[in-house]
């Protein structure tokens, strides 16, 4: 059966008992959030061994592979069908399938909406609705007091992507039962005047932009700053379809810019739109872990995007 990923995180009693969870969608960091939730809530009821495997063919034709407790995790995992899994159905195990979308998994995805003993489980970036229940989730655990106002400006600005919505919440939010609409607006607004333009200077010999960062970067909160600029840049290439999606995506006042941003644009494909996410994500982990990031980090984490974009 079906289930609604979002359900799942806001649900306090959460008891897992399907024997199969096929975790699918496009949004990375929102099935890496489910995948982990998952196996956590195993662990905590049974003390599950976890397991990794990329074939059910293998552990098939090998049993003693097999005990009460063990969770096994296959990424783009072969051979699911239903012949496979009505074998392993009979035992105490639990199988956790993680596969970003694709045509060749419709099929399975199907199957797996059909099964009583499964949890089909499709992530896709948050949506208005998504944002509001995750919203209210947060304020009523938290006792936040918040204007009216200000709720809509956090449903309407804060991230798509599952991990920095949230990891953007946490450091508006942290230990603060009141918030200010200043304080909102100095991590989710982007101007075309700062610091920002140091993003500009992403591709110039690795010298200059060392010059022009230790010129423009003084504080650590000027690092931060800096960060939440390259993630709005980045993150623009990174959810981009097309090169005509990615125009649409441009702010009308960085008209001047244009060509510059379709040039960067073109320079990518998935495999480093992959590895820029990738970046943003541990990076975000870091800002999260030591509340802010030290200047010399972030300067690496600038050299890294460069790095990305000319490889």
């Amino acid at each position: 059966m079906k289930i609604d990923p979002i359900s799942l995180l806001l649900d306090k009693n959460l008891k897992l008992d399907k024997k199969f969870y096929f975790i699918s969608g496009n949004e990375i960091t929102l099935i890496d959030k489910i995948s982990k939730l998952i196996i956590e809530n195993f662990k905590s009821q049974k003390n599950f061994s976890i397991l990794q495997i990329d074939t059910m063919k293998g552990m098939l034709n090998n049993p003693g592979l097999f005990s009460d407790q063990n969770l096994f995790v296959g990424k783009n995992c072969k051979d699911i069908n239903q012949e496979n899994l009505d074998k392993v159905n009979q035992d105490g195990d639990v199988f956790i399938f993680i596969q970003e979308n694709s045509t060749k998994i419709k099929g399975v995805k199907n199957m797996f909406s059909k099964r009583g003993d499964s949890f089909l489980i499709e992530c896709y970036d948050l949506n208005k609705d998504s944002k509001i229940k995750l919203l209210n989730n947060f304020i009523k655990i938290n006792e936040i007091k918040i204007d009216e106002d200000l709720y809509w400006i956090l449903i309407d600005k804060l991230d798509n992507r599952y991990i920095f919505f949230e990891n953007t919440l946490n450091r508006i939010l942290q230990n603060k039962k009141v918030i200010s609409l200043e304080e909102v607006k100095k991590l989710l607004t982007i101007d075309d005047t700062g610091k920002d333009r140091l993003f500009f200077n992403i591709l110039n010999k690795n010298y200059k932009i060392v010059e022009i960062y230790r010129d423009k970067i003084l504080s650590i909160s000027d690092v931060n700053e800096l960060f939440y600029y390259c993630k709005f840049y980045c993150q623009m290439i990174i959810d981009s379809k097309n090169e005509q999606d990615y125009l649409e995506k441009i702010p009308k006042y960085l008209f001047r810019e244009k060509a510059f941003l379709i040039g960067l644009y073109r320079k990518y494909n998935d495999k480093k739109k992959r590895m820029l996410l990738d970046l943003l994500v541990k990076t975000e982990r870091l800002l999260r872990r030591q509340s802010s990031l030290s200047i010399v980090t972030g300067l690496r984490f600038f050299l890294n995007i460069k790095k990305i974009t000319i490889s």
